[in-house]
């Protein structure tokens, strides 16, 4: 996909993690201007064609109107931004719910709206956000963590209806895990053959947020590897 995205600008959040960098990789690789949000500082010697910005708070409302409201017209914005937590329900608290809601659904709910907003301004666009296998097939012992990464799936549904009429699509990709070096130290005896990887996942948000996704929009996109 050479060249499907050349000087269109695009949101990736999230950008300076594993899946990040692939995914940044593939935008750039497609002639994409990369537009990244980062929680911290920002990295040295990066691409000509990758604009960070240090010290942005996702889970901010005002900190993501004004992020979105500074960008130049934008032809997709990839949500990726997020985290895990995992423990049994008796010993999930409130705050434990509360903080992944912040950082899974929060951060997809505010970049989306935001998106949203520019897009409509320049006569549509691409949206992708990355919910998790557990949203569709269930496990025990991460009832927080499901529980908003399920409300990511119904934020994508519900909103590829609203703005389709604008021009704009919105997917998700639902990953198992991911083979990430932090993945294969906390499981260190897993087959991690069986898990996607980071560029794998990268190819299918490539394309459902290029110009060559037409028609795909409410879609939760299983990228499961062979687990």
């Amino acid at each position: 996909m050479t060249g499907a995205l050349d000087d269109r600008h695009v949101v990736i959040t999230g950008g300076d993690g594993a899946l990040g960098q692939a995914v940044v990789q593939a935008f750039v690789a497609a002639g994409a201007v990369c537009h990244l949000p980062l929680v911290g500082s920002v990295a040295p010697q990066a691409p000509a064609a990758v604009r960070q910005t240090a010290n942005v708070d996702l889970t901010d409302e005002g900190a993501v109107e004004q992020y979105y409201g500074g960008l130049p017209p934008l032809a997709a914005s990839i949500h990726l931004a997020g985290g895990y937590r995992a423990a049994p329900i008796a010993e999930t608290s409130r705050a434990d719910l509360e903080h992944m809601l912040l950082l899974n659904l929060a951060t997809a709910f505010l970049c989306c709206r935001e998106a949203v907003k520019a897009m409509r301004k320049s006569g549509g666009g691409r949206i992708v956000n990355v919910g998790a296998r557990v949203s569709e097939v269930p496990i025990g012992g991460a009832a927080a963590y499901s529980v908003s990464k399920a409300a990511v799936a119904a934020l994508t549904r519900s909103l590829a209806i609203e703005v389709k009429p604008d021009g704009i699509l919105v997917n998700a990709v639902l990953p198992s895990i991911i083979d990430t070096p932090a993945n294969r130290a906390a499981m260190p005896k897993a087959d991690t053959s069986r898990w996607p990887k980071p560029e794998e996942l990268a190819r299918t948000i490539l394309w459902l947020a290029s110009p060559e996704n037409r028609l795909t929009s409410g879609a939760l996109i299983p990228v499961y590897g062979s687990q």
